[in-house]
């Protein structure tokens, strides 16, 4: 009786590990730090630290910015970028600012 309450304990407790890491655990999008998409490395090729460069997105937007420096390659860090989700934009900052 007593090694099945223990399996089951073993067992139980597996499961919850499995669960959390599954559902709970690890950066979901959105949250966290992202890395550049590959044309934020590709728009660099040939440019030096700061260079202005652009590329257009997955989603059609043209990025414009600045190559610097990431590790041993150029990448382009955006002008202005997009405000994550839940946070501020530009416009509601300067509401709250006057």
């Amino acid at each position: 009786m007593k090694s099945l309450i223990k399996v089951s304990i073993i067992f139980i407790l597996l499961m919850m590990c499995t669960f959390t890491n599954a559902f709970g655990q690890g950066p979901s999008k959105g949250q966290g730090h992202q890395d550049p998409p590959p044309e934020a490395f590709t728009a660099c090729e040939g440019k030096s630290a700061g260079d202005t460069a652009e590329f257009v997105s997955p989603r059609g937007d043209t990025v414009c910015g600045t190559c610097e420096q990431d590790g041993d390659r150029l990448v382009l860090r955006p002008d202005n970028p997009k405000p994550r989700s839940g946070g501020k934009t530009g416009e509601s900052q300067r509401g709250n600012q006057e």
